[in-house]
């Protein structure tokens, strides 16, 4: 993770950005510290990447990286904005002691790549449409030795994997099914038949932007919808309040790189 001190919204590379709406700053960090608290309290282990003055979505870390068996396949970001960010997770990865390889092709870490363990031996659901290029999706294929399963998103407002789409655990997902294409959408049902499917609400809430470790799942506190949707499902949703974030088109997930070793 990494903590908004430099959080603004001073462009616009996304539909919920508005450099007209102002942020306040003191409150994003509290709220990012909560986020960090919650997630601890959980028994998980933390890293903190520091931020860098110039970089204001630094904070959504999920960009930087996407992690399978502790190989990194690094991000290259889309607009020029953001590009800088990936050489600071780069030297994160690397003084870690992770295997880091570089892409050659346009793609936004944990944004568009989603990983299921269990699902098949091990999937790797990609997506594009917005930032992520397709071919970045074979080289995560051959970077991290996993098959990569292309799903094309079609609707602006969830132009990243990551709102339209979730692991819950290791094996099972939720989506909205309206982010994504109707030959995406028949994949997804074929591939996850038992999959918890959202509504365009619980989306519009940042509800599918969240991190599950199995039992918990750690959501935006305004997806009171999608949290009663988990816990039918079995799972004990934990919200977190994130308003701050969003106006950068953030919430949960954007703001977590999971690290899996």
């Amino acid at each position: 993770m990494c903590p908004p001190e430099h959080f603004t919204v001073e462009y616009v590379i996304n539909p919920w950005m508005d450099t007209s709406t102002p942020v306040d700053v003191e409150l994003a960090l509290k709220q990012w510290e909560r986020l960090r608290e919650t997630l601890v309290d959980l028994g998980h282990t933390v890293h903190v990447l520091p931020p860098r003055a110039g970089l204001p979505d630094m904070v959504f870390a999920a960009n930087g990286g996407f992690v399978v068996d502790g190989t990194v396949y690094g991000a290259r970001f889309k607009y020029p904005q953001r590009a800088a960010e990936a050489a600071a997770h780069r030297e994160f990865y690397e003084a870690q002691g992770w295997t880091y390889v570089a892409p050659s092709e346009v793609n936004e870490g944990e944004g568009d790549f989603a990983y299921l363990p269990d699902a098949y031996g091990g999937t790797i659901l990609a997506g594009y449409g917005f930032r992520t290029e397709p071919a970045a999706h074979a080289q995560a294929q051959d970077v991290l030795g996993r098959p990569a399963v292309s799903l094309r998103l079609v609707d602006p407002r969830f132009y990243h994997l990551d709102t339209a789409l979730a692991a819950l655990d290791d094996r099972t997902v939720t989506y909205f099914p309206g982010a994504f294409s109707p030959a995406s959408q028949r994949v997804l049902r074929q591939l996850f038949p038992d999959a918890v499917l959202a509504d365009e609400a619980d989306a519009l809430a940042f509800g599918l932007n969240l991190v599950g470790d199995g039992r918990h799942v750690v959501l935006n506190d305004e997806a009171s919808g999608m949290a009663a949707r988990v816990a039918a499902a079995g799972y004990v949703p934990v919200p977190v309040e994130l308003s701050e974030l969003k106006k950068g088109g953030g919430s949960v997930k954007c703001c977590v790189a999971e690290l899996r070793h």
